[in-house]
Protein backbone atom coordinates (compact mmCIF):
# COMPACT_ATOMS: atom_id res chain seq x y z
CA UNK A 1 0.00 0.00 0.00
CA UNK A 2 1.31 3.47 -0.92
CA UNK A 3 1.30 6.38 1.49
CA UNK A 4 -1.33 8.33 -0.49
CA UNK A 5 -3.32 6.91 -3.40
CA UNK A 6 -6.46 7.09 -5.49
CA UNK A 7 -8.00 4.28 -7.57
CA UNK A 8 -10.73 4.72 -10.16
CA UNK A 9 -11.48 8.20 -8.82
CA UNK A 10 -14.25 10.05 -10.68
CA UNK A 11 -15.56 13.52 -9.90
CA UNK A 12 -17.90 15.93 -11.67
CA UNK A 13 -17.83 14.03 -14.95
CA UNK A 14 -14.02 13.67 -14.96
CA UNK A 15 -11.82 10.63 -14.46
CA UNK A 16 -11.15 7.87 -13.75
CA UNK A 17 -7.89 8.83 -12.05
CA UNK A 18 -5.46 6.40 -10.45
CA UNK A 19 -2.13 7.34 -8.85
CA UNK A 20 0.08 6.61 -5.85
CA UNK A 21 2.54 8.75 -3.86
CA UNK A 22 5.22 7.72 -1.41
CA UNK A 23 6.35 9.68 1.64
CA UNK A 24 8.49 12.67 0.67
CA UNK A 25 7.48 12.56 -2.99
CA UNK A 26 6.51 15.57 -5.12
CA UNK A 27 4.39 14.72 -8.18
CA UNK A 28 3.26 17.15 -10.87
CA UNK A 29 -0.07 17.49 -12.67
CA UNK A 30 -0.51 19.56 -15.81
CA UNK A 31 -3.04 19.98 -18.59
CA UNK A 32 -5.13 22.59 -20.43
CA UNK A 33 -7.51 24.91 -18.64
CA UNK A 34 -10.88 23.33 -17.96
CA UNK A 35 -9.64 19.73 -17.90
CA UNK A 36 -10.50 19.23 -14.23
CA UNK A 37 -7.20 19.79 -12.39
CA UNK A 38 -8.66 21.98 -9.65
CA UNK A 39 -11.67 19.72 -9.28
CA UNK A 40 -9.34 16.75 -8.87
CA UNK A 41 -7.56 18.42 -5.95
CA UNK A 42 -10.86 19.45 -4.37
CA UNK A 43 -12.13 15.87 -4.66
CA UNK A 44 -8.97 14.51 -3.02
CA UNK A 45 -9.48 16.96 -0.15
CA UNK A 46 -13.10 15.75 0.12
CA UNK A 47 -14.36 19.23 -0.69
CA UNK A 48 -16.36 18.13 -3.75
CA UNK A 49 -18.34 14.92 -4.43
CA UNK A 50 -16.35 11.96 -5.76
CA UNK A 51 -16.56 8.22 -6.29
CA UNK A 52 -13.87 5.56 -6.15
CA UNK A 53 -11.10 5.00 -3.62
CA UNK A 54 -8.92 7.56 -1.82
CA UNK A 55 -6.54 6.43 0.91
CA UNK A 56 -3.97 8.05 3.15
CA UNK A 57 -2.08 5.07 4.48
CA UNK A 58 -4.82 2.73 5.66
CA UNK A 59 -7.38 5.52 6.16
CA UNK A 60 -10.08 6.80 3.84
CA UNK A 61 -11.97 10.11 4.09
CA UNK A 62 -14.97 8.40 5.70
CA UNK A 63 -12.74 7.09 8.51
CA UNK A 64 -12.41 10.53 10.11
CA UNK A 65 -14.18 13.84 10.44
CA UNK A 66 -14.07 15.98 7.30
CA UNK A 67 -12.11 18.72 9.10
CA UNK A 68 -9.50 16.19 10.25
CA UNK A 69 -9.08 14.79 6.73
CA UNK A 70 -8.64 18.29 5.31
CA UNK A 71 -5.90 19.05 7.81
CA UNK A 72 -4.09 15.86 6.76
CA UNK A 73 -4.80 16.23 3.03
CA UNK A 74 -4.56 19.99 2.66
CA UNK A 75 -5.78 21.88 -0.40
CA UNK A 76 -3.77 25.04 -1.15
CA UNK A 77 -5.62 27.11 -3.79
CA UNK A 78 -4.14 29.87 -5.91
CA UNK A 79 -6.42 32.33 -4.06
CA UNK A 80 -6.28 31.53 -0.35
CA UNK A 81 -9.24 32.29 1.92
CA UNK A 82 -8.99 34.75 4.84
CA UNK A 83 -11.85 35.04 7.32
CA UNK A 84 -10.47 37.29 10.11
CA UNK A 85 -9.50 40.95 9.75
CA UNK A 86 -5.97 40.45 11.06
CA UNK A 87 -3.27 38.24 9.54
CA UNK A 88 -2.05 36.87 12.87
CA UNK A 89 -5.54 35.69 13.86
CA UNK A 90 -5.28 32.98 11.17
CA UNK A 91 -2.38 31.24 12.94
CA UNK A 92 -2.82 29.14 16.09
CA UNK A 93 0.97 29.35 16.49
CA UNK A 94 2.86 32.17 14.83
CA UNK A 95 5.39 31.04 12.20
CA UNK A 96 8.99 31.61 13.17
CA UNK A 97 10.94 34.61 11.97
CA UNK A 98 13.12 32.19 10.03
CA UNK A 99 10.13 30.58 8.26
CA UNK A 100 8.78 34.02 7.33
CA UNK A 101 12.20 35.15 6.17
CA UNK A 102 12.62 32.14 3.88
CA UNK A 103 9.60 33.44 1.96
CA UNK A 104 10.71 37.06 1.99
CA UNK A 105 8.32 38.15 4.76
CA UNK A 106 9.09 40.12 7.90
CA UNK A 107 7.67 39.27 11.34
CA UNK A 108 5.59 42.46 11.33
CA UNK A 109 3.38 40.98 8.59
CA UNK A 110 1.52 39.08 11.32
CA UNK A 111 0.29 42.42 12.74
CA UNK A 112 -1.12 43.61 9.42
CA UNK A 113 -4.79 43.67 8.41
CA UNK A 114 -5.52 41.14 5.69
CA UNK A 115 -6.65 44.01 3.46
CA UNK A 116 -3.02 45.18 3.27
CA UNK A 117 -1.75 41.90 1.80
CA UNK A 118 -0.94 41.54 -1.87
CA UNK A 119 -1.99 38.41 -3.74
CA UNK A 120 1.58 37.12 -3.57
CA UNK A 121 1.83 37.72 0.18
CA UNK A 122 -1.43 35.84 0.64
CA UNK A 123 -0.02 32.90 -1.31
CA UNK A 124 3.14 32.74 0.81
CA UNK A 125 1.31 33.16 4.10
CA UNK A 126 -1.28 30.63 2.97
CA UNK A 127 1.48 28.05 2.58
CA UNK A 128 2.83 28.78 6.08
CA UNK A 129 -0.67 28.60 7.54
CA UNK A 130 -1.21 25.21 5.91
CA UNK A 131 2.17 23.83 6.99
CA UNK A 132 1.42 24.89 10.58
CA UNK A 133 -1.36 22.27 10.60
CA UNK A 134 1.25 19.54 9.90
CA UNK A 135 -0.46 17.94 6.90
CA UNK A 136 0.64 14.68 5.34
CA UNK A 137 -0.26 15.80 1.80
CA UNK A 138 -0.18 19.18 0.08
CA UNK A 139 -2.56 19.63 -2.86
CA UNK A 140 -1.03 22.67 -4.57
CA UNK A 141 -3.19 24.46 -7.15
CA UNK A 142 -1.03 26.93 -9.13
CA UNK A 143 0.41 28.02 -5.77
CA UNK A 144 2.95 30.51 -7.20
CA UNK A 145 0.76 32.19 -9.80
CA UNK A 146 1.16 35.66 -8.24
CA UNK A 147 4.86 35.50 -7.37
CA UNK A 148 7.93 36.90 -9.08
CA UNK A 149 10.83 34.61 -9.97
CA UNK A 150 12.71 35.10 -6.70
CA UNK A 151 9.62 34.35 -4.60
CA UNK A 152 8.68 31.39 -6.78
CA UNK A 153 12.04 29.76 -6.11
CA UNK A 154 11.76 30.50 -2.38
CA UNK A 155 8.26 28.96 -2.26
CA UNK A 156 9.49 25.88 -4.09
CA UNK A 157 12.38 25.58 -1.67
CA UNK A 158 10.12 25.59 1.38
CA UNK A 159 7.93 22.84 -0.08
CA UNK A 160 10.96 20.80 -1.14
CA UNK A 161 12.46 21.06 2.34
CA UNK A 162 9.20 19.96 4.01
CA UNK A 163 8.99 16.94 1.72
CA UNK A 164 12.62 15.91 2.16
CA UNK A 165 12.85 16.50 5.91
CA UNK A 166 9.35 15.65 7.12
CA UNK A 167 8.12 13.14 4.53
CA UNK A 168 5.38 15.47 3.33
CA UNK A 169 3.84 14.49 -0.03
CA UNK A 170 2.88 17.08 -2.65
CA UNK A 171 0.63 16.90 -5.69
CA UNK A 172 1.54 20.07 -7.60
CA UNK A 173 -0.75 21.46 -10.34
CA UNK A 174 0.88 23.97 -12.68
CA UNK A 175 1.00 25.08 -16.32
CA UNK A 176 4.68 25.97 -15.91
CA UNK A 177 6.80 23.27 -17.57
CA UNK A 178 10.03 24.62 -16.05
CA UNK A 179 8.52 24.50 -12.58
CA UNK A 180 7.47 20.90 -13.09
CA UNK A 181 11.05 20.00 -13.97
CA UNK A 182 12.40 21.88 -10.95
CA UNK A 183 10.08 20.54 -8.26
CA UNK A 184 8.90 17.12 -9.47
CA UNK A 185 10.58 14.10 -11.02
CA UNK A 186 7.43 12.63 -12.54
CA UNK A 187 3.75 13.34 -12.86
CA UNK A 188 0.54 13.14 -14.85
CA UNK A 189 -0.90 14.97 -17.84
CA UNK A 190 -4.63 15.56 -18.07
CA UNK A 191 -6.43 15.91 -21.38
CA UNK A 192 -9.27 18.24 -22.36
CA UNK A 193 -11.87 15.69 -21.27
CA UNK A 194 -10.13 14.77 -18.03
CA UNK A 195 -8.06 11.91 -19.46
CA UNK A 196 -5.17 10.85 -17.24
CA UNK A 197 -1.73 9.92 -18.58
CA UNK A 198 1.32 9.12 -16.49
CA UNK A 199 4.53 11.03 -17.34
CA UNK A 200 7.50 9.04 -15.93
CA UNK A 201 9.89 11.99 -16.47
CA UNK A 202 9.55 15.63 -17.55
CA UNK A 203 12.97 15.56 -19.23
Amino acid sequence: MSDFEAHGLTYGGFGPVTFALEAGERVGVTGPSGCGKTRLLRALADLDPWQGVIRLGAQAPLDMRASAWRRRVAYVPAESQWWHDGVGSHFTAAPSERALGELGLGPDVLTWPVSRLSSGEKQRLGLLRTLAGRPAVLLLDEPTAHLDTQRVLAFEGVVRQACEQEGLMALWVTHDAEQLRRVTARGYRMGPRGSWEEVPSWA
